[in-house]
């Protein structure tokens, strides 16, 4: 129907757009704390980028990808992501070259086919932060704890900080051999797609959702007890700085997260019924899949707008209500439309929030109308304020009237 949106999408509008634009100024304004600057990427991308960066053997690249092809006969593809786009426009940018660490926030749309359902979109948007050029532990504690702290301002209680290590390349072959030899064991119990995973990326097989595979995963050996000295002396103090700021985990080492970009530190913001608000870590890989000539490290996450409103609706959390106008000009009469409108401009001008009758209604509909939008003051403009340059300014909660020149009224606002 041309009247109705496809599926999985959402228009935006009224309470929720508040509520959306509300969460989304909290998260920038965390973020300026932090000195991490914003960078907007286009909404599509060459196919390529995502099956380098994110990964052929993802669910995300082989089943969820909006690819098709141009005009020019280019495969184009949505973005599912904002983590490769800002990798690429940091290599195409030469931002290497910039004083290190680079640091990026993004809200942006991301396109995934999926089963709809709450908290996750065909559309969503994603809040996210790049941390590249670093390989302290710090960096993966400074993505953390402004979720962290991001967290507490929305006034959310029940998010906990789950994390893990998956290791490097290096520690990853001795992992990946010692998990196939497992899994080979349990073979034919494990889910058609788990089969083929394991030909191609064992790891992803600890992440499936199928419960006979969830099962057998349960004993699988686990990527924490393969770590080399480096992955393990990295993990050790990520720890021991996460404890130092009072910041709350556990180790879960059935977290490997969804891309394959992933090394070294995963992490995920759950709540109590395993639902995840939250996921990141590091992704020292990346650059080099991208662009073989570059070895930069990176950190990020991405948090789902929808998922936080999710949330908070969850939890019952209130946030800000919606701006009121301060003041409802009345317009009585033809002839009393350009000083009205005039004294509406003026007080707008100082950015406040003005209403005013735009359909000739009559006095006492436009009282009524000023009353459903929640004007705090109202005031009628006709041919006899106009005559006598006075009007009666009332206060809708209080009912207190208040006669004024007309050209006094913007200063009871300003």
């Amino acid at each position: 129907m041309i009247t109705q949106a496809p599926r999985g999408v959402q228009d935006w509008y009224g309470e929720d757009m508040h509520r959306r634009a509300v969460v989304e100024k909290i998260a920038r304004d965390l973020a300026r704390t932090y000195n991490i600057t914003e960078i907007i990427t286009p909404v599509f991308e060459h196919t390529v980028l995502f099956q380098r960066g994110v990964g052929e053997t993802t669910d995300v690249v082989q089943k969820e990808m909006y690819t098709f092809e141009d005009k020019g006969g280019r495969s184009i593809t949505l973005k599912p992501e904002g983590t490769a786009g800002v990798m690429r426009a940091y290599l195409e940018h030469n931002l290497y070259a910039n004083p290190q660490p680079v640091k990026f926030y993004y809200v942006t749309p991301a396109f995934r086919y999926e089963k709809p359902q709450s908290g996750r979109l065909r559309q969503h948007h994603q809040f996210g932060v790049e941390f590249v050029g670093a390989k302290s532990p710090l960096a993966e504690v400074e993505v953390i704890s402004l979720v962290a702290a991001l967290i507490k301002k929305l006034g959310l209680k029940d998010a906990k900080l789950h994390i893990n290590s998956i290791g490097c390349k290096d520690c990853r072959k001795t992992y990946n051999d010692a998990l196939l030899k497992y899994l080979s064991e349990h073979e034919s119990e494990l889910c058609e797609t788990c089969r083929e995973r394991m030909k191609t990326n064992p790891l992803r097989v600890i992440d499936c959702k199928v419960d006979s595979c969830k099962k057998i995963v349960k004993d699988a050996p686990r990527t924490i007890d393969y770590l080399d000295e480096e992955c393990r002396n990295h993990f050790e103090e990520l720890q021991a700085l996460l404890t130092e700021l009072n910041i709350p985990y556990e180790i879960d080492t059935g977290i490997v997260r969804g891309l394959d970009y992933y090394t070294k530190t995963v992490f995920e913001f759950v709540n109590s019924e395993g639902f995840t608000l939250c996921g990141g870590g590091r992704y020292d890989g990346l650059i080099h899949e991208i662009d073989e000539k570059q070895d930069i490290p990176s950190v990020g996450f991405g948090m789902g707008i929808e998922r936080i409103l999710y949330f908070l609706d969850k939890e019952g959390v209130d946030l800000p209500p919606m701006d009121v106008p301060e003041l409802y000009v009345g317009i009585l009469g033809k002839d009393a439309r350009a000083k009205a409108y005039r004294l509406v401009n003026e007080i707008r001008s100082h950015g406040i929030i003005v209403e005013t009758d735009y359909l000739d209604r009559s006095v006492k509909a436009q009282m009524k109308y000023a009353n459903k939008i929640g004007a705090k003051k109202t005031v009628i403009i006709g041919s006899d304020e106009l005559a006598n340059n006075r009007a009666v300014v009332k206060d809708m909660q209080s009912k207190e009237q208040t006669e004024v020149a007309l050209d006094e009224i913007p200063g009871l606002f300003v």
